[in-house]
């Protein structure tokens, strides 16, 4: 794209248009990720499946686990053969089907089995289907920008607006209906937010992103999918949902000796053909060394993850179970606290785009790696004050219900922290990238997300354990505060090698 292209707010019109797509995703993704745990864990009676905490924890880090891996095929699929925009159709679409599929699991009846197989077929058709859609959205405002425009970290920090602007909604809207209506409710509002994402995507691609995100072998000039384009996109639902379907059916008749080695098995042969496609995608000692600094960082992404996906498991427990939640005859519902780190990214996400653009033109704009450190940094001080609220709430004296505000300016200072980390990691991976795996490499940037959010899932029962061996209590807050702390360390260290290896883009 040209540079002169700056009618959205000094940025390309083709922002606008991922920024609302985007928008409407998230929507629908945190709608059902703040009722998750909450529904897992309800009393089979109120329409949950009446699960313990570390038993919903598992599943919740699982599923959002597994949610950052399936973005290394979209990717994939996308660079090899069906460009950007027609995974993004494939993967909103399914994902519309999915929420639907889940509000099926959450409408109360006695058939629990029934209930649990739609329950997890939901999450396994979402789960591939935010696998075409999540890499390629970002990959497209990679490609409105060339490599050193200065407006590139920033106009990722405006389209990171956009995924918050949409998790700030759904809380509200699927939070309120599925925890004070229905569940059922909370989920379909989900669906039907996804669905208005993909019309958005429709109406405006065409006109705002020109050849952008269109299939590799489709000649310069066109700016729109085939009528045989749109005959794959549907084939594709179609086998995902219904290959989900019938996955889940004969997966049920697997001995558990096969259940835990077909896992093993595919994750080996993806890595293999991962390594291989890097290996032949990147050319001399340059590509090379930005490759290097994308995996570094992934790496310490995994970090960054654990502790700041405490929001969908400890953090959304503390607000049901620890926070006084009253106010007057009201109770909020505790889903409603996801939105405070939404709130403050719509907040303070314009404020960081002004500030890398003035830090720039005096050349004091810090390279990618010093400013992960400085947002694990964030991370690691906002685990702190988790912890002492923790220890308040749950102090000598039993359970206190402690004012809201200490969940507030912990999510505040997670929020400063994920805005030094999130949307400049999703700006790096398409400076850095090689230009045959912009894709490929979003799918492994955002397969660092998925070992952080099942990690996360997991530091409950870590600290439990760890309790057991040193025969000493454990915060699991505290752990966390000395995980990311140590990595916070280790980057300062590291910054100025992972700096010289960029070669030149910043």
């Amino acid at each position: 794209m040209s540079n002169q292209d700056k009618a959205f707010f000094g940025h390309p019109m083709g922002l606008s248009t991922l920024f609302a797509t985007e928008m409407w995703e998230r929507f629908s993704y945190y709608g059902m990720r703040a009722l998750l745990v909450l529904f897992l864990t309800a009393e089979f009676a109120t329409g949950g499946f009446g699960l313990d905490r570390e038993e919903a924890f598992t599943i919740y880090g699982i599923f959002t686990g597994l949610v950052y891996v399936t973005p290394l095929l979209g990717g994939i699929l996308a660079d090899k053969f069906l460009g950007q925009r027609m995974t993004i159709y494939i993967g909103g679409l399914t994902m519309a089907i999915a929420q639907f599929m889940l509000a099926a699991s959450a409408i109360p009846g006695d058939n629990i089995e029934s209930r649990q197989f739609w329950f997890y077929a939901g999450l396994g058709v979402l789960i591939l289907g935010n696998g075409f859609f999540k890499p390629n959205v970002s990959t497209i405002v990679g490609d409105l920008y060339e490599n050193n425009d200065p407006r590139k970290d920033g106009g990722f920090t405006i389209f990171y607006m956009g995924i918050n602007l949409g998790a700030f909604l759904s809380p509200f809207v699927a939070g309120y209906l599925g925890e004070k209506i229905a569940w059922e409710f909370g989920y379909l509002s989900a669906g039907i937010g996804m669905l208005i994402g993909v019309t958005w995507f429709i109406c405006r691609a065409e006109k705002t992103l020109g050849h952008i995100g269109l299939p590799p072998k489709m000649k310069d000039g066109i700016t729109r999918l085939h009528t045989i384009d749109w005959g794959k996109i549907l084939l594709y639902v179609f086998v995902i949902v219904f290959g989900v379907i019938g996955f889940m059916k004969g997966w049920a008749a697997l001995s558990e000796g096969s259940q835990d080695l077909i896992p093993k098995i595919v994750g080996a042969i993806a890595a293999v053909y991962l390594t291989i496609s890097i290996f032949r995608g990147t050319e001399g000692k340059d590509q090379w060394a930005r490759v290097a600094v994308i995996l570094v960082l992934a790496f310490f992404n995994i970090f960054f993850w654990v502790g700041f996906e405490q929001a969908g498991t400890t953090f959304n427990m503390f607000a049901a179970d620890n926070t006084d939640r009253m106010m007057g005859s009201f109770e909020i519902p505790a889903s409603w606290f996801q939105s405070i780190n939404a709130i403050f990214i719509v907040i303070l996400a314009p404020l960081f785009s002004i500030i890398w653009l003035k830090l720039d033109k005096v050349k004091l704009n810090p390279k990618t790696p010093f400013k992960f450190a400085w947002g694990m940094m964030l991370l690691s001080i906002g685990a702190a004050v988790m912890a002492v609220a923790d220890s308040i709430s749950n102090g000598a004296q039993g359970l206190v219900l402690v004012s809201p505000l200490w969940l507030s300016l912990v999510y505040l200072i997670f929020t400063m922290g994920e805005l030094c980390i999130s949307p400049i990691g999703l700006s790096m991976v398409t400076k850095l990238a090689p230009p045959k795996l912009v894709s490929t490499l979003m799918g492994v940037w955002m397969f660092s997300f998925a070992f952080g959010n099942f990690g996360a899932s997991q530091m409950e029962k870590l600290s439990k354990s760890m309790e057991v061996i040193s025969g000493q209590p454990v915060n699991v807050f505290w752990f966390v505060a000395a995980i990311t702390g140590a990595a916070t360390v280790l980057l300062f260290i590291l910054g100025p090698w992972l700096s010289k290896m960029m070669k030149g883009i910043n």
